[in-house]
Protein backbone atom coordinates (compact mmCIF):
# COMPACT_ATOMS: atom_id res chain seq x y z
CA UNK A 1 0.00 0.00 0.00
CA UNK A 2 1.54 3.60 -0.77
CA UNK A 3 0.37 6.31 1.39
CA UNK A 4 0.26 10.04 0.32
CA UNK A 5 1.13 12.49 2.83
CA UNK A 6 -0.08 16.15 2.10
CA UNK A 7 0.70 18.78 3.75
CA UNK A 8 -0.75 21.87 4.48
CA UNK A 9 2.22 23.92 2.16
CA UNK A 10 0.69 21.44 -0.25
CA UNK A 11 -2.99 22.73 -0.07
CA UNK A 12 -1.73 26.49 -0.39
CA UNK A 13 0.06 25.71 -3.49
CA UNK A 14 -2.69 24.17 -4.86
CA UNK A 15 -5.19 26.90 -3.83
CA UNK A 16 -5.66 28.99 -6.77
CA UNK A 17 -7.67 32.21 -5.13
CA UNK A 18 -4.63 32.68 -3.02
CA UNK A 19 -3.92 36.05 -4.74
CA UNK A 20 -7.54 36.54 -6.49
CA UNK A 21 -9.25 40.40 -5.28
CA UNK A 22 -12.58 39.53 -6.02
CA UNK A 23 -15.16 40.75 -4.55
CA UNK A 24 -13.03 43.50 -2.78
CA UNK A 25 -12.24 47.08 -2.88
CA UNK A 26 -9.16 49.06 -2.86
CA UNK A 27 -8.69 52.89 -1.93
CA UNK A 28 -5.81 53.87 -3.77
CA UNK A 29 -4.48 57.53 -3.13
CA UNK A 30 -2.78 59.68 -5.55
CA UNK A 31 -4.11 57.34 -7.68
CA UNK A 32 -4.37 59.92 -11.03
CA UNK A 33 -0.99 58.96 -12.40
CA UNK A 34 2.03 57.21 -11.80
CA UNK A 35 2.74 54.61 -9.26
CA UNK A 36 -0.57 55.08 -7.85
CA UNK A 37 -2.39 54.45 -11.10
CA UNK A 38 -0.43 51.51 -11.99
CA UNK A 39 -1.01 49.90 -8.68
CA UNK A 40 -5.00 50.62 -9.22
CA UNK A 41 -5.28 49.01 -12.29
CA UNK A 42 -2.95 46.32 -11.21
CA UNK A 43 -4.97 45.27 -8.56
CA UNK A 44 -8.14 45.65 -10.59
CA UNK A 45 -6.57 43.07 -12.66
CA UNK A 46 -6.70 40.87 -10.25
CA UNK A 47 -10.35 41.41 -9.40
CA UNK A 48 -10.40 44.39 -6.69
CA UNK A 49 -13.07 47.28 -7.37
CA UNK A 50 -10.92 50.47 -7.36
CA UNK A 51 -11.91 53.96 -6.04
CA UNK A 52 -9.05 56.35 -6.65
CA UNK A 53 -8.40 59.60 -4.74
CA UNK A 54 -6.89 62.87 -5.29
CA UNK A 55 -7.67 66.46 -5.08
CA UNK A 56 -8.66 67.28 -7.92
CA UNK A 57 -11.97 64.93 -9.71
CA UNK A 58 -10.92 66.02 -13.62
CA UNK A 59 -7.73 63.60 -13.47
CA UNK A 60 -9.10 61.04 -11.51
CA UNK A 61 -12.08 61.02 -14.24
CA UNK A 62 -9.65 60.84 -17.23
CA UNK A 63 -7.87 57.74 -14.66
CA UNK A 64 -11.19 56.04 -14.30
CA UNK A 65 -12.56 56.18 -17.57
CA UNK A 66 -9.37 54.19 -18.64
CA UNK A 67 -9.47 51.62 -16.14
CA UNK A 68 -13.05 51.12 -17.52
CA UNK A 69 -12.04 50.58 -21.13
CA UNK A 70 -9.70 47.84 -19.76
CA UNK A 71 -12.50 45.87 -17.71
CA UNK A 72 -11.87 47.43 -14.33
CA UNK A 73 -14.71 48.35 -11.79
CA UNK A 74 -13.44 51.92 -10.67
CA UNK A 75 -15.00 55.00 -8.90
CA UNK A 76 -13.22 58.37 -7.57
CA UNK A 77 -13.22 59.61 -4.57
CA UNK A 78 -11.77 63.42 -4.77
CA UNK A 79 -10.43 64.32 -0.96
CA UNK A 80 -7.22 66.23 -0.36
CA UNK A 81 -5.29 63.81 2.36
CA UNK A 82 -3.62 66.40 4.54
CA UNK A 83 -6.61 67.83 5.37
CA UNK A 84 -7.95 65.50 8.18
CA UNK A 85 -11.75 66.36 8.30
CA UNK A 86 -11.66 66.18 4.56
CA UNK A 87 -10.11 62.52 5.21
CA UNK A 88 -12.90 61.14 7.62
CA UNK A 89 -15.85 62.98 5.06
CA UNK A 90 -14.12 61.72 2.24
CA UNK A 91 -13.86 57.93 3.82
CA UNK A 92 -17.43 57.89 5.23
CA UNK A 93 -18.41 58.68 1.67
CA UNK A 94 -17.17 55.83 0.23
CA UNK A 95 -17.94 53.59 2.93
CA UNK A 96 -21.91 54.49 2.76
CA UNK A 97 -21.86 55.10 -1.30
CA UNK A 98 -19.67 52.65 -2.65
CA UNK A 99 -19.34 50.27 0.06
CA UNK A 100 -16.22 48.83 2.50
CA UNK A 101 -12.80 49.43 2.16
CA UNK A 102 -11.09 46.31 2.11
CA UNK A 103 -7.84 47.34 0.94
CA UNK A 104 -6.22 50.64 1.24
CA UNK A 105 -2.95 51.68 -0.58
CA UNK A 106 -1.25 55.02 0.82
CA UNK A 107 0.20 56.38 -1.93
CA UNK A 108 -0.04 60.03 -2.19
CA UNK A 109 3.31 61.69 -2.30
CA UNK A 110 5.55 64.47 -3.30
CA UNK A 111 9.39 65.14 -3.50
CA UNK A 112 11.59 68.60 -2.80
CA UNK A 113 15.47 68.76 -3.28
CA UNK A 114 17.37 71.12 -2.08
CA UNK A 115 20.37 71.56 0.12
CA UNK A 116 19.60 70.59 3.60
CA UNK A 117 21.48 74.04 4.63
CA UNK A 118 18.87 75.87 2.29
CA UNK A 119 15.81 73.50 2.94
CA UNK A 120 12.98 75.83 3.08
CA UNK A 121 10.03 75.49 5.88
CA UNK A 122 7.74 75.42 3.73
CA UNK A 123 9.11 72.67 1.87
CA UNK A 124 9.44 70.95 4.93
CA UNK A 125 5.78 71.33 5.88
CA UNK A 126 4.85 70.64 2.40
CA UNK A 127 6.40 66.84 2.75
CA UNK A 128 5.62 66.32 6.24
CA UNK A 129 2.13 66.97 5.43
CA UNK A 130 1.64 65.04 2.51
CA UNK A 131 4.07 62.14 3.04
CA UNK A 132 3.71 61.50 6.02
CA UNK A 133 0.29 62.91 8.04
CA UNK A 134 -1.85 61.79 5.06
CA UNK A 135 -0.39 58.29 5.77
CA UNK A 136 -1.68 58.55 8.99
CA UNK A 137 -4.84 60.33 8.53
CA UNK A 138 -5.81 58.16 5.74
CA UNK A 139 -5.00 54.98 7.62
CA UNK A 140 -6.91 55.64 10.70
CA UNK A 141 -9.95 56.84 9.27
CA UNK A 142 -10.03 53.79 7.13
CA UNK A 143 -8.91 51.61 10.07
CA UNK A 144 -11.43 52.63 12.01
CA UNK A 145 -13.65 50.80 9.76
CA UNK A 146 -12.11 47.86 9.34
CA UNK A 147 -11.54 47.30 13.31
CA UNK A 148 -15.15 46.48 13.44
CA UNK A 149 -15.18 43.86 10.54
CA UNK A 150 -12.22 42.25 11.72
CA UNK A 151 -10.09 41.99 8.32
CA UNK A 152 -8.44 44.34 5.80
CA UNK A 153 -5.17 45.18 4.15
CA UNK A 154 -3.51 48.56 4.78
CA UNK A 155 -0.22 48.89 2.30
CA UNK A 156 1.88 52.08 3.17
CA UNK A 157 3.73 53.08 -0.36
CA UNK A 158 7.83 53.48 1.92
CA UNK A 159 11.02 54.29 0.02
CA UNK A 160 14.46 52.90 -0.38
CA UNK A 161 14.87 56.25 1.36
CA UNK A 162 13.57 54.34 4.32
CA UNK A 163 16.43 52.99 4.97
CA UNK A 164 19.31 54.82 2.69
CA UNK A 165 19.74 58.72 2.38
CA UNK A 166 21.27 60.96 -0.85
CA UNK A 167 22.41 64.67 -1.29
CA UNK A 168 19.78 66.67 -1.38
CA UNK A 169 16.43 64.70 -0.17
CA UNK A 170 17.24 64.52 3.57
CA UNK A 171 13.84 66.12 4.87
CA UNK A 172 11.79 63.16 2.17
CA UNK A 173 14.26 60.30 3.99
CA UNK A 174 12.88 61.40 6.98
CA UNK A 175 9.30 61.24 5.72
CA UNK A 176 9.79 57.69 4.43
CA UNK A 177 11.86 56.81 7.08
CA UNK A 178 8.78 57.84 9.40
CA UNK A 179 6.17 55.87 7.14
CA UNK A 180 8.57 52.89 7.66
CA UNK A 181 8.22 52.77 11.31
CA UNK A 182 4.52 53.75 11.37
CA UNK A 183 3.45 51.41 9.92
CA UNK A 184 5.30 49.03 12.02
CA UNK A 185 3.00 50.76 14.88
CA UNK A 186 -0.22 50.08 12.82
CA UNK A 187 0.73 46.41 12.58
CA UNK A 188 1.52 46.68 16.27
CA UNK A 189 -1.72 47.96 17.34
CA UNK A 190 -4.19 46.30 14.78
CA UNK A 191 -2.99 43.16 14.01
CA UNK A 192 -4.33 41.38 16.69
CA UNK A 193 -7.98 42.84 14.99
CA UNK A 194 -7.44 40.92 12.37
CA UNK A 195 -5.95 43.58 9.88
CA UNK A 196 -2.34 43.57 8.20
CA UNK A 197 -0.60 46.62 7.39
CA UNK A 198 2.84 46.16 5.50
CA UNK A 199 4.75 48.60 3.65
CA UNK A 200 5.82 48.23 -0.19
CA UNK A 201 9.36 50.27 -0.58
CA UNK A 202 10.16 51.10 -4.27
CA UNK A 203 13.73 51.93 -5.20
CA UNK A 204 14.39 53.59 -8.10
CA UNK A 205 11.87 53.67 -10.60
CA UNK A 206 10.77 55.69 -13.85
CA UNK A 207 7.91 58.11 -12.91
CA UNK A 208 6.98 61.41 -13.55
CA UNK A 209 8.14 62.28 -10.15
CA UNK A 210 12.04 61.00 -11.21
CA UNK A 211 11.82 62.48 -15.01
CA UNK A 212 14.90 65.13 -14.09
CA UNK A 213 17.29 61.85 -13.39
CA UNK A 214 16.11 59.47 -15.84
CA UNK A 215 16.92 62.59 -17.88
CA UNK A 216 20.29 62.81 -16.24
CA UNK A 217 23.04 60.52 -17.95
CA UNK A 218 25.37 61.25 -15.11
CA UNK A 219 22.96 59.94 -12.54
CA UNK A 220 21.72 56.90 -14.60
CA UNK A 221 25.28 55.39 -14.82
CA UNK A 222 26.05 55.91 -11.39
CA UNK A 223 22.03 54.14 -10.72
CA UNK A 224 22.77 51.46 -12.66
CA UNK A 225 26.23 50.60 -11.54
CA UNK A 226 24.96 50.88 -7.63
CA UNK A 227 22.17 49.01 -8.47
CA UNK A 228 23.12 44.93 -8.83
CA UNK A 229 19.79 44.67 -11.29
CA UNK A 230 22.41 46.97 -13.28
CA UNK A 231 18.82 49.25 -13.98
CA UNK A 232 15.80 51.56 -13.57
CA UNK A 233 12.87 49.86 -12.21
CA UNK A 234 9.30 49.85 -14.22
CA UNK A 235 6.28 50.80 -12.65
CA UNK A 236 4.36 47.42 -13.57
CA UNK A 237 7.09 45.52 -11.19
CA UNK A 238 5.61 46.96 -8.36
CA UNK A 239 2.04 45.19 -8.64
CA UNK A 240 2.82 41.86 -8.07
CA UNK A 241 4.37 42.82 -4.36
CA UNK A 242 1.45 44.88 -3.83
CA UNK A 243 -0.91 42.15 -4.87
CA UNK A 244 0.71 39.87 -2.72
CA UNK A 245 0.34 42.15 0.49
CA UNK A 246 -3.22 42.98 -0.59
CA UNK A 247 -4.26 39.58 -0.91
CA UNK A 248 -4.89 36.19 1.68
CA UNK A 249 -1.41 35.47 0.50
CA UNK A 250 -0.19 37.49 3.06
CA UNK A 251 -2.04 36.53 5.74
CA UNK A 252 0.12 36.19 8.39
CA UNK A 253 2.71 39.07 7.25
CA UNK A 254 2.65 42.11 9.31
CA UNK A 255 4.43 45.04 9.76
CA UNK A 256 7.03 44.58 7.08
CA UNK A 257 8.85 46.65 4.75
CA UNK A 258 8.76 44.99 1.07
CA UNK A 259 11.81 46.08 -0.97
CA UNK A 260 11.15 45.96 -4.37
CA UNK A 261 14.65 47.60 -5.70
CA UNK A 262 16.90 45.90 -7.85
CA UNK A 263 18.73 44.64 -4.69
CA UNK A 264 20.11 47.92 -3.90
CA UNK A 265 19.79 47.77 -0.21
CA UNK A 266 21.60 44.95 -0.28
CA UNK A 267 25.14 45.87 -1.47
CA UNK A 268 27.47 48.12 -1.03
Amino acid sequence: MIMVLITQTDIVMQDDTLFSLAGRRALVTGASRGIGLTLARGLGRYGAKIVLNGRHPEPLEVARAMLEREGVDAAIAPFDVTDQDAVIAGVEKIEGECGPIDILINNAGIQRRAPLDQFSRADWDALIATNLNAVFFVGQAVARHMLPRGRGKIVNICSVQSELARPGIAPYTATKGAVKNLTKGMATDWARHGLQINGLAPGYFKTEMNEKLVADQAFTQWLCQRTPAGRWGNVEELVGAAVFLSSDASSFVNGHVLMVDGGITASV
